[in-house]
C-alpha cells in the first residue's frame, strides 16, 4: 500500500515535468541570410505586445523591424513574422507554447517556422520565449 502511495504521490511531479522542446524548419530553399527587414503582423486577440517582444528582439538581432495590427506593411519588407502564442494557467498564467512563422515579404510564402514549448516548472518569460524561438529559427 505504500508503494501505491509512492506511486501516487510521484506522478503529478512527473506529469508537470515534462520535457521542453523546440524545434524550426526552413522551406528547401529559404535563404535567411538574405532578409533584412521585417514587419511583425499583431494577432487581434492578442493583448500581451508579443508582436512588439518579437520586433524588439528582431532588432536586436540586426535586423530593422517594425510591428502593426495592419496584414501587410506600409512599405515593402524582406520577411513578414506571423506567430501563435498559448497560454496556460499554473498558480499565475504563463506562455507555455509560441510558435513563430516568417514569410516571404512579396509572396506570403512560409520560409522558416520555430515552435517552442515550455511545460509549468520549466516556464520563461515572454522575452525569454521569444528569445529561444527566434534563436532556433535562426541559429
Amino acid at each position: 500500500m505504500k508503494r501505491v502511495l509512492r506511486i501516487g504521490m510521484l506522478l503529478p511531479i512527473v506529469m508537470l515535468s515534462a520535457c521542453a522542446t523546440n524545434n524550426a524548419t526552413r522551406a528547401p530553399d529559404a535563404n535567411l541570410s538574405k532578409l533584412k527587414t521585417f514587419y511583425v503582423v499583431r494577432l487581434p486577440e492578442d493583448g500581451r505586445g508579443i508582436e512588439k517582444l518579437i520586433a524588439a528582439r528582431l532588432t536586436a538581432l540586426g535586423y530593422q523591424s517594425a510591428s502593426g495590427d495592419a496584414t501587410k506593411p506600409a512599405a515593402p519588407v524582406d520577411g513578414i513574422v506571423t506567430y501563435q502564442d498559448r497560454w496556460m494557467w499554473d498558480l499565475t498564467m504563463y506562455m507555455i507554447k509560441l510558435d513563430i512563422q516568417i514569410r516571404d515579404g512579396t509572396s506570403g510564402a512560409i520560409l522558416a517556422k520555430g515552435e517552442v514549448m515550455r511545460p509549468s516548472l520549466q516556464r520563461k518569460s515572454p522575452e525569454g520565449m521569444v528569445e529561444e524561438t527566434l534563436g532556433v529559427i535562426f541559429k
